[in-house]
């Protein structure tokens, strides 16, 4: 599984109720992108250089599917796994990926405020026909 690490302003983001990551109201994505992130200062999905939009990828990523609980005073949220599979050629063009952010895609000020990064370890290529999955594990964040 990849690394994982958060976004430093996804704290802020979160104590100025700018993002909603316990209900349904808000639509988090997924990203694939090329540069390493800079967790102190990286805010925005525009912060990123995602892979090419073509072949499979979209710019601005794919919808994430999740769920958060309540137990006490911890909040567990839990996601399904995204996929992306290349069709006629690698995806996103000849671009290789390395690193995977999430990001909610619903605030306006600011956009696309950032969530996390995972690192996927090495540079990858998804040639026509395979795919890449950003795994989530047990869990996508836990609040406590």
């Amino acid at each position: 599984m990849a690394t994982f690490v958060k976004y430093e302003a996804f704290v802020e983001h979160l104590a100025n109720k700018i993002i909603d990551f316990y209900g349904a109201t808000d639509t988090w994505k997924a990203v694939i992108h090329t540069d390493a992130p800079v967790v102190a200062t990286d805010a925005t999905l525009s912060d990123l250089t995602q892979i090419g939009g073509s072949n499979g990828y979209n710019t601005g990523g794919e919808n994430i599917t999740f769920n958060s609980t309540r137990t006490g005073g911890t909040v567990t949220s839990t996601a399904v796994d995204v996929t992306w599979t290349a069709v006629t050629g690698n995806l996103g063009s000849s671009t290789t990926g390395r690193y995977f952010s999430a990001y909610d895609d619903t605030p306006t000020s600011p956009a696309d405020p950032l969530f996390g990064s995972w690192d996927y370890g090495a540079t990858f290529t998804v040639a026509a026909g395979e795919s890449v999955t950003l795994d989530f594990g047990a869990s996508l964040a836990t609040l406590a």
